[in-house]
């Protein structure tokens, strides 16, 4: 799997995780996560520089 679809799976992961926990009687707190995971992608939309593109490349994650 290449990082492109590393990158999206974790994002869209994080993304449910936090709607879950916020809906599933957690604390609506758990909004933050999928929150800052959407900035993040807007801002790495913007700026070409995505942090967790950083992170997986220095894993091994091949391109």
């Amino acid at each position: 799997m290449k990082r492109f679809e590393f990158i999206k799976l974790i994002a869209g992961s994080l993304v449910i995780i936090g709607a879950v926990m916020a809906m599933g009687g957690g604390n609506p707190n758990w909004l933050w996560l999928p929150i800052f995971v959407g900035v993040m992608l807007a801002q790495s939309s913007l700026t070409k520089i995505c942090p967790m593109d950083f992170i997986l490349k220095k894993l091994g994650v091949k391109e």
